[in-house]
């Protein structure tokens, strides 16, 4: 009779340890400005890049949206993401994998004077979330490009900053998603030349997805 229990609390024991690892996801943190945010989209819980990047990726994945609008890389800009909450959060919250895409606020001409500090800035950016305690793997997002001048933000300046990161991107090795060559075929999906709409935000969760996909079949399976 001992035998018997000994025998069913063991796979009692291991099922409960097998359901336990199963429901442990991968979580990817998608940061970012009002882009990653979904700002103008309508239903912006299910149809922003993070919200359509969790439906690609399925339910082994656990995606949030750290998108804050208006932000800046640059610490000096005019709405630095240091300084939001969103900046606490994301590091509280141990990511296994780590989406940065910001640079597009800081081509504005109050922002870009401060363009000197914009390297620095973004290589302290992503050093920060290579030495959290997950050490999860960190991706350096080119910011999709602007099909209309806007809100003081500039493509001319944009591509400087896009230089500027994938510099820091190689120096740091952090690996590039080159968001600004995919979506360069759908500027009728960015309803005002710099944000897309949800078709838009589609294209940008496929980039990602296909990245984040290599990873998780590299080292995950």
């Amino acid at each position: 009779m001992k035998k018997y229990y000994f025998l069913f609390s063991l796979v009692v024991l291991l099922s409960g340890s097998y359901s336990l690892y199963a429901q442990i996801k991968i979580k990817v943190a998608c940061v970012g400005n009002s882009i990653t945010y979904g700002w103008g989209i309508v239903n912006r819980d299910s149809f922003s890049y993070p919200a359509q990047l969790q439906r690609l990726l399925g339910n082994k994945y656990e995606v949030k949206n750290f998108g804050v609008g208006g932000c800046t890389l640059l610490k000096k800009g005019d709405s630095p993401y240091w300084d939001q909450k969103e900046f606490e959060e994301v590091q509280e919250w141990i990511p296994d994998i780590v989406v940065v895409m910001l640079g597009t606020n800081d081509t504005k001409p109050y922002n870009w004077k401060y363009a000197n500090d914009f390297g620095p800035n973004y290589a302290e950016f992503l050093n920060v979330f290579k030495k959290l305690s997950g050490r999860p793997k960190v991706w350096a997002a080119l910011p999709v490009p602007v099909f209309k001048d806007n809100y003081d933000i500039t493509e001319k300046v944009l591509e400087l900053g896009i230089s500027i990161i994938r510099k820091v991107a190689r120096q740091e090795d952090v690996p590039v998603i080159n968001l600004f060559k995919a979506l360069k075929p759908y500027g009728k999906n960015f309803f005002d030349g710099v944000h897309p709409d949800k078709l838009g935000a589609h294209y940008i969760a496929e980039g990602v997805y296909r990245k984040v996909r290599q990873y998780h079949l590299k080292i995950y399976n």
